[in-house]
């Protein structure tokens, strides 16, 4: 009996150190601020009673697509607009104007007439005077992808948010990990029409006065042959994973992180399918000049399984692409060509220049690389070498590509939201 007491007390000394335990904490108090995008729902009705006008200048709090017509740079803004730059001295860009479109990521531009995306629907603006931007057409429910709930009219938004969090250190019992999670052209012409130049990442683009759009998975295709009033022709399924598009002579080509599919836009309203060059899962933007493609291939976030090389694929048989060599690279994404010189984005590694007039040789004849800065995409354009980054938009003299010389940095202000 005397020993059974003795062993509940025992039992009941250990229950009171281990309450004892777990109600001591440490006061330590650990804060964390961080920058994401919290998703929310809006309905269609809302946003097309948002104001989508021209405003005054304002900077740049995160850089999308880059495009280039004739004196202007035009630099998209992620789910707010499209800022207009008068580029005419590459040295001293001047900010113009700003057009606000919410849900915005792409644009391209025919004969004075932007059109850009805005959530499910595409719109297009006159911009004959850049200071005075003025909408002329918005075409409904092209970009359904978008829609959440289309019977409810509600798409998935995101909107920028800065967020606290305050964790109580070294408590016993509790992980105190503290997890935080983050949602997050080639130049063509013809006598009908004037196009610009945008960049190796771009979902927009145009050709023989059709405006050509993709998505996730599809192609759409739009009759601009009356540019102020764009017309919705057709959607081609073509699988998943799709992220980019690049047109040249009567042809389209596509990234994909599976592979580049190349269509005959002949028929421009109606492209039609030649084959599909296949790779390793990778992020994919694509360059054509003659009869080569150039293909950048990476790892990263949405493409984990990829590989980090530069692809040659000679095209002058585009129902049989082959591949004719290949070269490492650190993490290379948008690209841009430039008769015998190649450019190449290298992330957060910076910018890397190439003599690309012999295809075998290419990885070996660098010619420049400048680091210090992150290089998402780049346009070899008239009058400078455009490169665009998380941290600003950069122009470069690139007369000499041995020897690139900055000539002007747009700063990107990350407190303007």
């Amino acid at each position: 009996m005397k020993k059974n007491i003795q062993n509940l007390k025992f039992l009941f000394f250990i229950a009171i150190v281990i309450v004892s335990l777990s109600s001591c904490k440490d006061e330590v108090v650990k804060t964390f601020t961080y920058h994401t995008q919290t998703p929310y729902y809006l309905s269609v009705a809302d946003i097309r009673q948002m104001v989508v006008a021209e405003e005054t200048p304002r900077a740049i709090a995160a850089p999308g697509k880059i495009y280039i017509y004739n004196d202007f740079l035009f630099v998209s803004e992620p789910n707010k607009g499209i800022h207009i730059i008068d580029n005419n001295n590459p040295a001293k860009p001047q900010f113009i104007s700003f057009i606000n479109i919410p849900g915005t990521a792409d644009l391209a531009i025919n004969n004075n007439v932007l059109y850009a995306d805005s959530y499910i629907d595409l719109l297009a603006f006159d911009i004959t005077n850049p200071r005075d931007v003025k909408l002329v057409k918005r075409v409904e429910d092209v970009f359904e992808n978008l829609y959440i709930n289309k019977e409810k009219g509600m798409v998935l938004g995101y909107k920028d948010t800065i967020i606290t969090y305050t964790q109580n250190s070294g408590d016993i019992y509790h992980n105190g990990r503290g997890e935080m999670f983050t949602l997050t052209n080639s130049f063509s012409s013809n006598a009908k029409a004037s196009y610009g130049t945008g960049g190796s990442t771009a979902k927009f683009t145009l050709q023989n006065s059709s405006l050509y759009t993709v998505d996730n998975n599809s192609l759409k295709t739009f009759n601009v042959s009356d540019e102020k009033n764009p017309a919705f022709v057709k959607t081609i399924n073509l699988g998943f994973g799709i992220e980019t598009i690049f047109p040249y002579n009567d042809k389209l080509f596509i990234g994909s992180t599976t592979g580049m599919h190349i269509y005959d836009a002949s028929n421009p309203l109606s492209p039609k399918k030649l084959s599909i060059y296949q790779h390793v899962t990778s992020c994919d933007p694509v360059v054509v000049q003659g009869k080569y493609a150039y293909v950048t291939l990476r790892s990263g976030n949405f493409c984990r399984q990829g590989v980090n090389l530069l692809e040659v694929i000679d095209i002058e048989d585009a129902t049989k692409p082959k591949l004719i060599s290949s070269f490492p690279m650190i993490n290379p994404h948008g690209l841009s060509i430039d008769g015998g010189n190649l450019y190449i984005c290298e992330g957060l590694s910076g910018l890397k220049a190439f003599d690309s007039s012999n295809i075998y040789n290419i990885g070996q004849k660098q010619l420049s690389f400048i680091k210090g800065f992150e290089a998402i995409d780049v346009i070899a354009g008239p009058k400078s070498l455009i490169v665009t980054g998380k941290d600003g938009v950069y122009q470069f003299d690139y007369s000499n590509p041995a020897n690139l010389i900055q000539l002007s940095r747009i700063n990107i202000d990350s407190d303007y939201q």
